[in-house]
């Protein structure tokens, strides 16, 4: 009698670790990577990767208008850098006209690719810091706008 009900609490109990570790997976269907190449003297791209699980996609950056589901980038100001340009999306976009916010909107499947360009001041390593801002869908539902913070060390010999 105590084996069995042993026995039932210890499936029990695996049976709810099970439920909490597959609803982080579906909470957290994106997974960032950030990396630094250096393509000149003092010049560097940063990468800010998105890996999507399967059924999500990512929102890009949008046109800008408010109410669009977008992702955003905001970097802590460093005395040691300075920005060449916006933030580019490197991928193969799926767009769509959505009647919702009217207006056309464009995200990624599987995998994209940000890319910031910088330069720095001098030969020192320094870390650029900020956040990514993001949202998420599949075909029945988005999460809410999440913010995931960032560090990417650049520089030195």
């Amino acid at each position: 009698m105590i084996k069995s009900y042993l026995k039932k609490t210890v499936v029990g109990m695996l049976l709810l670790l099970f439920a909490f570790w597959a609803d982080a997976q579906i909470n957290n269907p994106v997974i960032w990577n950030y990396t630094a190449k250096k393509t000149a003297d003092k010049t560097y791209e940063l990468h800010i990767t998105a890996s999507i699980n399967t059924n999500w996609h990512l929102y890009g950056q949008g046109s800008g208008r408010e109410l669009e589901p977008t992702t955003t980038f905001t970097f802590i100001k460093n005395p040691l850098i300075s920005f060449d340009g916006n933030v580019k999306e490197l991928g193969k976009p799926e767009k769509y006209y959505d009647k919702n916010f009217k207006a056309e909107l464009k995200y990624y499947v599987n995998t994209v690719d940000f890319v910031q360009k910088i330069k720095v001041r001098s030969a020192i390593t320094t870390v650029v810091k900020g956040t990514v801002n993001y949202v998420v869908c599949n075909d029945k539902s988005c999460l809410p706008p999440k913010d995931v913070p960032f560090a990417i060390s650049i520089g030195g010999k």
